[in-house]
């Protein structure tokens, strides 16, 4: 159902608030230069201090100027049950084409309480669910069995996972117990060569966020089988996947967006701070190697 280049889109402020204009040009280079769907409102952007007036007015003005052009994939996940099923119907509501879903995070729960969560959102839920494994912000993991006992409970519903665990070993798991239809998607840039490899499809990514054309051009090649090229291209990128993670995200990567698009605001909100001098040197440089500066 998904696969390809998917920017984990940040969110543009300025003042403070919403710049829905800076957004829509945003959205509308990502499609111009291939993107193949789009995440408004994950972690990437700033989703915890957003609203929820302002994150469903973001993911509604992403699906008015995408306009059908390619899925919208809108970040809705809680640790309260009852607010994850109520982002799921905004999502809906805002014209989402499917939701990114996190397990329970803080609380902590085991894999019966993941699996209950998850199964009480998919009773409820009209929307494709997109499950997202990134045990380093959750401090929970959800087990490949307890996905595989998703994906047979709920038939159609659970179409894949944005992993990113950084353990590749789970991409065969995960295939092995979804399923080669379940959508495995990387949460890592740099590590989805290998991903691909294994029997990925995409990518969820923050460095599709300032190299669009370029992160799509090396899913493609992975998606061709020409492995080669996408070698290249990730050599190309490699150190811009690092560099994009040199301070606390999304700093690091609203940095870079401005500095290859002329304007953009790389305005955050507290507790995120912009990134300091030798990160933002190191972007510079991550830059100027996969010649976007």
């Amino acid at each position: 159902m998904f696969s390809g280049s998917i920017p984990a889109l940040v969110t543009p402020f300025r003042g403070g608030d919403f710049a829905e204009e800076d957004y829509r040009d945003f959205v509308e280079w990502q499609l111009t230069e291939g993107s193949s769907a789009v995440v408004p409102c994950g972690t990437t952007g700033e989703s915890a201090t957003l609203t929820k007036d302002e994150h469903f007015e973001a993911v509604r003005v992403c699906v008015d100027q995408v306009a059908g052009r390619v899925p919208v994939i809108a970040g809705a996940g809680s640790n309260d049950t009852r607010v994850a099923i109520g982002n799921v119907q905004a999502s809906k509501a805002a014209g989402a084409d499917a939701v990114l879903m996190v397990p329970p995070y803080y609380n902590r729960p085991g894999q019966e309480g993941i699996f209950q969560h998850f199964a009480a959102v998919a009773e409820q839920c009209e929307l494709p669910i997109v499950l997202y494994n990134v045990p380093a912000r959750t401090v929970t993991d959800i087990a490949t069995e307890t996905m595989a006992r998703l994906v047979e409970a709920f038939p159609g519903k659970f179409v894949g996972v944005k992993d990113a665990t950084g353990n590749l070993a789970r991409v065969s798991m995960q295939r092995a117990a979804c399923g080669a239809d379940f959508a495995q998607i990387s949460g890592n840039d740099d590590l989805c060569l290998g991903f691909m490899a294994m029997g990925g499809v995409g990518c969820i990514s923050v460095t599709a966020n300032v190299a669009p054309r370029l992160c799509a051009d090396f899913q493609a090649a992975c998606l061709g089988g020409d492995y080669a090229k996408a070698l290249a291209l990730q050599d190309k990128l490699f150190p811009l996947h690092c560099a994009l993670f040199a301070d606390a995200s999304p700093g690091p990567v609203k940095y870079a967006v401005s500095r290859v698009r002329a304007g953009f605001p790389a305005e955050l909100r507290l507790p995120m701070v912009e990134p300091h001098d030798a990160c933002r040197a190191q972007v510079d440089a991550a830059l100027a190697h996969a010649g976007l500066i």
